[in-house]
């Protein structure tokens, strides 16, 4: 049985479950992480999103799930809701937290991609 070197995804995945293991305390479910993405993406590309849109998304989980999700990522100090000029609805942001973790990811990438 011949032995291949693992492709750049797997050492990928090994890099970022060596960041999870460094962080415990700030570990993702996929729920989680697929909001986070979301947020962050709609932030680079100044799309403003609101705890609305964002509970609407039926592909993530019910309502509940994402309204509890969306605590979960504020609480854990990834996201601020903060309330527009009219008060009535709450855009969400990445913090300086969740912003640091995507660059985290993006070294990942790099260092898997070079190691190859």
């Amino acid at each position: 049985m011949s032995i291949t070197k693992p492709s750049y995804y797997i050492r990928f995945l090994n890099l970022i479950d060596a960041l999870d293991r460094i962080n415990p305390g700030k570990k993702l479910d996929s729920i989680e992480e697929s909001l986070l993405d979301k947020i962050i993406l709609g932030f680079h590309a100044k799309q403003p999103l609101l705890v609305g849109d964002l509970i609407s998304l039926s592909e993530f989980g019910s309502q509940a799930t994402l309204h509890g999700r969306l605590k979960n990522l504020s609480a854990m100090g990834y996201i601020k809701m903060v309330v527009n000029e009219d008060g009535r609805k709450k855009e969400v942001v990445p913090t300086k937290v969740a912003i640091k973790r995507y660059e985290e990811i993006s070294k990942c990438l790099e260092k898997a991609v070079k190691a190859g």
